[in-house]
């Protein structure tokens, strides 16, 4: 897709005024603006509806560049209510720029993030529920989870609330536990689950129990 440009006299209703977090790219008419354009774009593509992706151009935006500091390009910021939060330098990749973007994003109701459930199981607040096959959860699976399998789990409603603490689910990715905890939510049994599943756990390099 196709970038945005602002300029000087569009950066207050685009960036500072946007209700969603901005990734402003300051380019130029120049090779490494040209090297990192797909990067962005792809960035562009994945947080649509999340996010805004806008270039400025240095050379017809001097006074923007100034202001910010913009001392080479192409140069990111992220700006959060108008506000610039964190800015890079240099041809950033696509994950490098959604790492950058990510903190800001809007997050779904009940979303954990790997490290934000690692402390939460260390303080026994909550025990993760891994709503894969049995088979699956012994070769492999978070310390401290327990096992109710995706299909099963609306059956034993009471089950997953005698547990010592807030339950909340995790699959292999993330998607079909994200499905069934709108799903209970919905239904007045709201529970939480686990952003990117047990890969996003393992990226994260979090512990995996392996049971023998």
């Amino acid at each position: 897709m196709p970038i945005p440009y602002v300029t000087e006299q569009t950066f207050e209703r685009e960036v500072v005024k946007s209700e969603l977090p901005v990734l402003a790219e300051f380019s130029a008419d120049c090779q490494p603006s040209r090297v990192v354009a797909p990067e962005v774009e792809a960035v562009a593509r994945e947080v649509e509806g999340k996010a805004k992706v806008v270039r400025i151009d240095i050379d017809k935006s001097r006074r923007l560049a100034t202001l910010l500091k913009v001392q080479q390009v192409p140069t990111f910021v992220v700006f959060m209510k108008g506000r610039p939060v964190v800015g890079e330098q240099g041809a950033l990749r696509r994950s490098e720029l959604l790492a950058m973007l990510e903190p800001y994003l809007p997050r779904p109701e009940g979303a954990i993030k790997p490290v934000e459930l690692a402390q939460l199981v260390q303080q026994g607040q909550v025990v993760p529920v891994d709503t894969r096959e049995a088979a699956a959860f012994s070769r492999a699976h978070i310390p401290r989870a327990v096992n109710l399998p995706l299909e099963e789990i609306e059956g034993r409603l009471a089950e997953l609330h005698m547990l010592p603490g807030e339950p909340v689910l995790y699959c292999r990715s993330g998607d079909k536990s994200r499905e069934l905890a709108d799903k209970l939510t919905a239904a007045g049994v709201p529970v939480g689950f686990l952003e990117g599943g047990l890969l996003a756990w393992e990226g994260a390099l979090l512990p995996i129990e392996r049971p023998d």
